[in-house]
C-alpha cells in the first residue's frame, strides 16, 4: 500500500493536479517517527500520551508502533531485530521488502528532539481524516434520512461524534483490547489504594456513605429517590457542594488534579431556580460561621429578616464560595437532548466531572409525550442519562420521585418496586439510593394529649428519631446493598455523618 500511495501521488503530480482527493496523510513523517523510536525507544515516551496506532495512515506503521509499545511495556528493547519475528509473515510488510523495511525505517530516523513534532503532525492529520469521515456521514445521513427521523436527532448524533473526536482523539471508540481496559482498571484501583479516604470515585463528603459505595464512579447512573419532604434535593445539593469544594481544596493545595476525588459539578435544577438553590447552599455554609442561637434559614434570607452578625456570616460564606466550580442550569422542561448538549459543552470548557439532575421526571424525552407514552418517555430519559454518563465518563446523579404506594404501607421504607412510572429506572441504574426519614412520618402520628401513655411513648420515639435519616442502598452493581445512617439538620437542609451516642466525647 505504501508503494501504491507513492505511485498515485506521483501520477497526480505529473498531471499537474489531483485526479482524486486523497485523505490527508504524511508517510514520510510516519517513517521518520518510527525510525526515531526504533533507534531510541525513549522517543516513544514523548508521543505515547496522545498518539495511538490507529492514528497512522499506513496500517502496517500502526502495527509496528503498537508492537514497539507492547515490548516497552514489558521493559524490553524494541529494535528491528526484536521486531523481526512479529512481522515475518506480515503480507503488507512483505510488499515493501519484509523485515528489511524495519532496518530502512531505523536508517531514516528523525532526531529524538523532533519526535513530538512528527507525532503531532501524524495526530493532526488523523483528526482531519476523522473530520472528513464525520462530515461525509452527516451529508449522507441528511440526504437519506427516514421520514420519521427528526433533524435534531442527527444533530445530536453528529455532536456526539465531534465531542468524541475532540475528547478521545477518535470519532468512534469502538472495541478496545482487554489489556487497555485492564490497565485503566488497575489505575483506578491504585488511585483508590493511595487515596487517604480509600475512594475510587468522587467523594460525597459523607464518610459513612463513601465507605458503603466508594464514592461516585465515572460512567455510573446513580438514582437518588424518595418521597416529597424526605430531603432528596438537600442530599443532592450537599453532595454537589462537597465534590466541588474538594476539587477547589485540592487545587489550592497543589495536589495532582488527575487523582482528585473532587470534581467540577453541574446541577440541572428543573424544580428550583438557580438563586433558590444558591441560597440553600449559602444558608448552610453561613451557619458554619454563625454562632447565634437561631440558625440562618434560606427563607429568612430571601425576606431580609437578618441581624447584622447573620449578614456578616453570609458575606463571609459568599466570599469563600466565589470560585466554587459548581454550575447551576435551571432551564425548565429541559429535554434529554438539550441536557446532553449542555453537559458536553461544560465537559469541553470546564472539565465537568459530575452531573446532578433534579429531578428526572421533569425532563422531556424526544417524543410527543402524553400519558400513554409516559413510561416509554421515562425509559428514553434513563437510557439517555446512562448514555451520557458513559459518553462523558462522569457519574450522573439523578433524583427521582417515588409512587404514593409507599404512604399506604405500614412500613414506609422505600423499595425498588416503588420507583415511579417505569421499571427502566431500576434497570438502567448502576446504583439506586433511597432517602428515608422516619421522623417525618412519626411526627404525623401524634396521639391526643388525653392519651397520656401513648403520647409519652410518642415523645420518646420522636426524641430517638430527631435529626436522623437513612440512605438505603437498594441496588449497587459494584458493591453491597445496605443502609447508611446520617444526621439531618432540617433548619439548614444539611446532611452530615451521624455520631452515635456511645461515641460522644466524655465531659
Amino acid at each position: 500500500m505504501i508503494e501504491a500511495t507513492r505511485q498515485a501521488d506521483a501520477a497526480n503530480d505529473e498531471e499537474g493536479g489531483l485526479a482524486y482527493r486523497q485523505a490527508p496523510h504524511n508517510l514520510e513523517a510516519e517513517q521518520a517517527l518510527l525510525g526515531a523510536i526504533l533507534v531510541n525507544n525513549e522517543a516513544a515516551q514523548k508521543v505515547q500520551g496522545f498518539l495511538l496506532p490507529e492514528h497512522f495512515f499506513e496500517p502496517v506503521h500502526g502495527r509496528i508502533y503498537e508492537s514497539v509499545v507492547k515490548l516497552m511495556d514489558k521493559n524490553q528493547i524494541a529494535d528491528p531485530v526484536k521486531l523481526k519475528p512479529y512481522f515475518e509473515h506480515d503480507e503488507a510488510l512483505a510488499d515493501v521488502g519484509g523485515a528489511q523495511y524495519l532496518v530502512r525505517l531505523a536508517a531514516s530516523a528523525a532526531t529524538i528532539i523532533n519526535t513530538e513534532d512528527y507525532g503531532r503532525t501524524i495526530y493532526d492529520l488523523a483528526m482531519r481524516r476523522a473530520l472528513i469521515q464525520i462530515g461525509e456521514g452527516m451529508v449522507i445521513d441528511a440526504y437519506d434520512a427516514p421520514i420519521d427521523t427528526e433533524a435534531s436527532e442527527q444533530i445530536s448524533d453528529a455532536e456526539k461524534q465531534l465531542f468524541d473526536l475532540a475528547e478521545l482523539g477518535q470519532a468512534d471508540s469502538g472495541a478496545q483490547s482487554f489489556s487497555k481496559a485492564l490497565k485503566t482498571a488497575v489505575e483506578n484501583i491504585e488511585s483508590a489504594y493511595k487515596d487517604p479516604d480509600s475512594l475510587s470515585g468522587i467523594t460525597t463528603g459523607l464518610t459513612q456513605l463513601n465507605a458503603q459505595i466508594g464514592g461516585l464512579h465515572g460512567s455510573d447512573l446513580v438514582i437518588l429517590a424518595g418521597r416529597p419532604a424526605m430531603g432528596k434535593t438537600a442530599l443532592a445539593t450537599n453532595i454537589a457542594f462537597n465534590a466541588a469544594k474538594r476539587w477547589t481544596d485540592d487545587l489550592v493545595d497543589g495536589r495532582d488534579m488527575d487523582r482528585s476525588k473532587g470534581s467540577v459539578v453541574c446541577f440541572f435544577s428543573l424544580e428550583m431556580s438557580a438563586d433558590q438553590l444558591a441560597a440553600r447552599i449559602l444558608s448552610d455554609r453561613a451557619n458554619l460561621h454563625y454562632q447565634g442561637p437561631d440558625p440562618i434559614q434560606s427563607h429568612a434570607m430571601r425576606q431580609g429578616n437578618l441581624q447584622e452578625d447573620q449578614f456578616q456570616a453570609i458575606a463571609r460564606a459568599a466570599m469563600e464560595m466565589e470560585d466554587l466550580p459548581l454550575f447551576i442550569d435551571d432551564t425548565p422542561a429541559l429535554s434529554i437532548a438539550g441536557l446532553r448538549t449542555r453537559a458536553r459543552r461544560l465537559k469541553r470548557q470546564h472539565n465537568l466531572g459530575l452531573v446532578v439532575v433534579d429531578y428526572l421526571q421533569l425532563l422531556r424525552g424526544g417524543g410527543k409525550g402524553g400519558v400513554e407514552n409516559r413510561v416509554q418517555e421515562i425509559s428514553e430519559i434513563t437510557r439517555g442519562l446512562k448514555g451520557l454518563a458513559k459518553e462523558l465518563h462522569v457519574p450522573v446523579l439523578a433524583l427521582s420521585q417515588l409512587s404514593r404506594q409507599v404512604e399506604q404501607r405500614e412500613n414506609k421504607r422505600p423499595m425498588l418496586s416503588d420507583l415511579r412510572e417505569s421499571g427502566s429506572i431500576e434497570q438502567d441504574a448502576d446504583m439506586v439510593m433511597f432517602v428515608f426519614r422516619e421522623e417525618y412520618y412519626k411526627e404525623k402520628e401524634e396521639p391526643s394529649m388525653s392519651e397520656v401513655d401513648k403520647h409519652a411513648q410518642w415523645q420518646a420515639d420522636m426524641a430517638n428519631l430527631y435529626g436522623k435519616a437513612e440512605v438505603i442502598i437498594g441496588k449497587q452493581r459494584h458493591g453491597p446493598v445496605g443502609t447508611v445512617k446520617l444526621a439531618f439538620k432540617k433548619e439548614v437542609t444539611r446532611f452530615t455523618d451521624l455520631v452515635d451516642d456511645d461515641h460522644l466525647p466524655d465531659h
